[in-house]
């Protein structure tokens, strides 16, 4: 949209005016160059990424992504549901089949890019923190087996007391405390986990996957085939 001055000269665009001079503006340059929407979704891989331990990665993603979804529908039940109710009993397997996978998934993932150095190339943030992730969710599924409100529970409360006591974490750390495990395993650390995790994958889109060790990596315009689903 044009206007025309009093003296008959045209006047610039409304858009060219402000274009790029508010704060908005800077905000969205910055976020572009700092993240490339091309690398956030890409629609080609390296040719290398063919190939099965690239894929754990995403399998836990995927089984983390079951494991909170399963998990907020308990916590809003409650025990008595997941006791008694056979849907909530049914719930209450897919969580605990879901955290059995999300760890094995792990595990595999870890060991198989221990062994890849996948370090390497400036990599070595998102190593930390997919390290940082596993340490967290072992802490998040302790924290689980304490608020499951049975036998089971009850006795490894009791068992982890003594051993926390031991190292002084137990004034804060109560796992006798029923309702303080329940918020560090539905708030605290599942969100400290699900940070962790979103900025791995930043990490990994804006950094790439690790190349096979001794692999020539080419040129990226010349390095990279279709990939089958985006994976990270």
């Amino acid at each position: 949209m044009s206007g025309r001055s009093e003296g008959g000269a045209t006047a610039e665009p409304y858009e060219s005016v402000s274009a790029g001079r508010g704060w908005t503006g800077a905000v969205r340059r910055r976020a572009v160059t700092a993240l490339p929407p091309d690398k956030l979704l890409p629609d080609t891989q390296p040719a290398y990424m063919a190939s099965w331990i690239y894929v754990f990665g995403v399998l836990t993603v995927a089984s983390l992504i079951v494991v909170l979804a399963t998990g907020g529908v308990l916590a809003l039940k409650g025990p008595a549901w997941w006791h008694v109710s056979a849907t909530g009993k049914y719930v209450n397997s897919l969580h605990l089949w879901s955290v059995e996978l999300f760890m094995f998934f792990m595990v595999i993932h870890l060991w198989g890019k221990f062994f890849m150095a996948a370090w390497r190339g400036r990599r070595a943030l998102t190593w930390v923190t997919g390290a940082v992730c596993f340490l967290a969710s072992i802490g998040t599924a302790f924290t689980g087996y304490l608020v499951q409100q049975n036998f089971d529970s009850q006795w490894i409360a009791g068992q982890a007391k003594d051993g926390l006591n031991s190292v002084g974490i137990g004034a804060f750390f109560n796992v006798l405390d029923f309702g303080q495990m329940l918020m560090w395993h539905i708030v605290l650390l599942p969100f400290v986990l699900g940070l962790l995790t979103a900025w791995h994958i930043l990490l990994v889109r804006l950094r790439g996957i690790v190349p096979p060790i001794g692999a020539t990596v080419p040129a990226e315009s010349s390095a990279v085939s279709p990939s089958p689903g985006g994976t990270a």
